[in-house]
């Protein structure tokens, strides 16, 4: 089989290809380049495919004797990446770039370089699987599940997930990095990524600015009742469920409840302001290819990290999904990731609104 495999200069996309070798396939390694300079607004020497990071997957690619290239993404990313993180801190959300990055680049633009160069499929070091049963395919949570990576490939369709290959999903990090060790790779020991690969150092405030051309208006903090508690620095400094950084003195402490773009005022409440029984989302994608015609019982998470939580979920007709969640849920914030599960499957996810 002719494989395209993503390669980041990282371990896990190293072992990915170096699995996809030793089993026989003929192997096509790719790091995609994703934003210049002038987008980060940083110096890209020590983030996401920068320049190590390719000569590490360079080296990685030789020892395996695989064909290698650079695919410039930049435009791409711009547009349906960091365009829509910038907007959606601007009307209120809290975006999550990486699930955007993995649908649009790596099982969109991936794809269409894989059927120039005649690949059969592609690959990528993602912790996941993916079986074919009952004549679907099935999105799983991978074994290790400290490091699963399934709530950010909701998007994937059936299609895709016909064409996608996940070497790492029966594997643990540790067996990964022995695996790296024993070849020899530059990169065995090379730290996990941690941030959003066009934020490194976390100023998210600073890179929006950068795009606006001009700082974040300020505006009012409010409270429930629309009392003016004070001034805040814009609205892209906050999202639901803070309470440290707000620059503002209050009786006890306060957190950020709702982020209005409308008014340009932040609202601040208590602890329990937070919890909410109820998520509308929108986008959604049902990976079976159709929504459930009527409510089921899964699990539901709204955070990468977060232990799935047992809901009640409705498709409704105009294409959203209600999540009634047994138990009160923290901060569910407009913006991020709502993704659902049966057991190990994946069965979709989409936007809070």
């Amino acid at each position: 089989m002719k494989i395209l495999v993503a390669m980041s200069g990282g371990v896990d996309s190293s072992v990915a290809a170096k699995l996809l070798c030793d089993a026989g396939n003929l192997c096509i390694g790719c790091t995609m380049k994703l934003y210049d300079n002038a987008d980060a607004g940083i110096d890209r020497a020590h983030t996401c495919c920068s320049l190590d990071d390719v000569e590490d997957a360079r080296s990685v690619a030789h020892r395996l004797g695989m064909d290698y290239f650079v695919f410039n993404f930049s435009d791409d990313f711009r547009e349906k990446v960091i365009d829509k993180f910038v907007a959606s801190y601007l009307s209120g959300r809290t975006p999550n770039p990486c699930i955007d990055c993995n649908r649009y680049m790596k099982f969109d633009k991936l794809f269409d370089r894989a059927d120039v160069l005649g690949c059969d499929k592609i690959a990528t070091g993602h912790y996941a699987r993916i079986d074919f049963s009952d004549g679907r395919y099935r999105l799983k949570k991978a074994l290790d599940e400290t490091k699963d990576q399934s709530y950010v490939l909701y998007a994937m369709t059936q299609k895709q997930l016909s064409r996608t290959l996940f070497p790492l999903g029966d594997l643990a990090k540790s067996e990964t990095r022995r695996i790296a060790d024993a070849a020899g790779f530059v990169n065995a020991d090379k730290p996990d990524s941690q941030d959003i690969c066009f934020v490194p150092d976390g100023d998210y405030a600073k890179i929006i600015e950068l795009h606006m051309g001009h700082p974040a208006a300020p505006g009012n903090f409010i409270d429930p009742t629309g009392k003016v508690l004070g001034k805040h620095a814009g609205i892209i400094r906050y999202t639901v469920g803070q309470h440290r950084g707000l620059g503002i003195d209050t009786p006890g402490k306060r957190y950020v409840c709702a982020v209005n773009a409308a008014d340009n005022t932040v609202t601040l409440g208590e602890a329990g302001d937070l919890m909410r029984r109820e998520a509308v989302v929108n986008d959604f994608n049902w990976i079976a290819g159709e929504a459930p015609a009527s409510p089921i019982r899964c699990k539901a998470k709204l955070r990468y990290r977060q232990v799935e939580q047992p809901a009640v979920v409705t498709a409704r007709a105009d294409g959203s999904v209600q999540i009634l969640f047994d138990e009160p849920q923290r901060a569910v914030t407009p913006g991020q990731a709502a993704v659902l599960y049966d057991g190990e499957v994946v069965l979709g996810g989409g936007t809070v609104v």
